[in-house]
């Protein structure tokens, strides 16, 4: 399921972006792009709607395990 135009997401919903193959937290609108963010934080990317989707929950949970490896490691 793609976003739709008229559907678009609220702040901190997690959305797949089927391009860079990785999940994360919709953050604004800038023109035609969507800002995402990755879980646990880091720096935004634009991608547009067609290439994202509402993330599985085990797209979520991965997600999740990799932030938290990352910040047990200091990274």
């Amino acid at each position: 399921m793609k976003i739709m135009a008229a559907e678009e997401p609220a702040k901190g919903d997690v959305l797949y972006d089927e391009i860079r193959k990785t999940v994360g937290e919709f953050q604004d609108k800038e023109a035609r792009y969507y800002l995402l963010r990755p879980i646990g934080g880091g720096r935004e990317w634009t991608a547009l709607p067609d290439v994202l989707r509402p993330a599985t929950q085990a797209e979520l949970l991965s997600a999740r395990v990799k932030a938290a490896n990352h910040a047990s490691r200091g990274l």
